[in-house]
């Protein structure tokens, strides 16, 4: 019997949570530098780490990247997710609403509006679906019956090509993505699945019409090791791990698309693990920085352990400032050594 999309979103939980399914390619942050200024001529107290992000003003510039919905025990993982991003004034990104528009009995695990009425909300959606039956109606009831403030949509060629039966018809996707952002009244964003997007590619997804891009670089998890560990195929598991480190680093990924993008809305994730980091990558250039295993495992365990993890991001991120003598996130910019 043929997986089913839900199964498939379960297992998933189970093998990030348990198995190691990191990328073997070291992303590389502590090769980027931020400048020590040992006389800041700020107070802590001066810091602002507030910003807006597609016209929607956030506390921290911080992003819970998409992971999972579609089961019972994603919804209550999205349900802990979505009141920390509120009460922190963060954004949330919802996995893959695939399962909600193929079981309208599953969108509960994905509408988070109930207890989290104010937070940024981001749907999600494979592009590659709109090759095999998802219509732009579809995803604009997706979105409406989310309450999203934007759309996500994630390329992901290499992790299809590795599931048994995955979606890998890819042609001629660039106009169905044009046409969907025509027909959207929210911006879509682009993001990778772990391996980052060239800027070619990006100037490509611009060109579409895409409002902003997610880098979703390599050093994080890597989908092509979550998909050969779920497979339960040896074979098809030593094909996975032969792709462990492919991709493109998060942190060269971000540069090269902010000097080639110089005006995109840009989120950089992939790897980001602490406040330190967060900061780098807004120093690279980056508008956002988006974190997902760490949250995942926050909020497997608690609500309080989300809300303890936002803090501490943020009060890292905030030092990080102060030590370089930013007062805002923008002066990060210029901070790097």
């Amino acid at each position: 019997m043929a997986e089913s999309t839900e199964q498939r979103k379960s297992r998933h939980l189970d093998v990030c949570l348990d198995e190691d399914v990191a990328s073997r390619l070291d992303a590389g942050w502590e090769a980027v530098r931020l400048r020590h200024e040992a006389l800041p001529e700020i107070a802590l107290a001066d810091v602002d780490v507030s910003t807006a992000f597609l016209g929607q003003p956030l506390r921290a510039p911080l992003l819970i990247s998409s992971m999972t919905g579609g089961t019972a025990r994603a919804g209550e993982i999205n349900r802990r997710l979505a009141r920390g991003a509120e009460a922190a004034g963060i954004a949330f990104a919802l996995g893959s609403g695939r399962a909600m528009l193929e079981d309208e009995r599953l969108r509960e695990t994905f509408d988070v509006r109930s207890v989290a009425p104010k937070v940024v909300l981001f749907a999600n959606l494979g592009a590659v679906q709109l090759n095999y039956g998802v219509r732009s109606e579809d995803a604009r009831r997706l979105v409406e019956t989310l309450g999203a403030n934007g759309l996500y949509l994630h390329l992901n060629p290499l992790q299809e090509a590795l599931q048994s039966g995955g979606d890998t018809n890819f042609r001629s996707l660039e106009p169905r993505i044009a046409a969907l952002c025509a027909a959207l009244d929210v911006p879509v964003i682009a993001k990778s699945v772990g391996s980052g997007i060239a800027p070619s590619t990006a100037a490509r997804l611009v060109d579409c019409g895409v409002a902003a891009i997610d880098v979703a670089g390599a050093g994080g998890t890597s989908w092509a090791r979550v998909e050969g560990k779920r497979s339960g195929d040896p074979a098809r598991e030593r094909i996975a791990e032969a792709f462990g480190d492919w991709g493109y680093a998060t942190p060269r990924g971000t540069a090269a698309l902010r000097a080639a993008l110089p005006h995109v809305p840009l989120i950089a994730s992939g790897g980001i693990r602490d406040g330190v980091q967060v900061a780098k990558a807004l120093a690279l250039g980056a508008d956002l920085a988006g974190l997902a295993l760490p949250f995942l495992r926050a909020a497997d365990e608690s609500e309080a352990a989300v809300a303890a993890l936002i803090d501490e991001l943020v009060s890292a991120l905030r030092i990080a400032l102060f030590a370089t003598g930013s007062r805002t996130v923008g002066e990060l910019r210029d901070a790097l050594a």
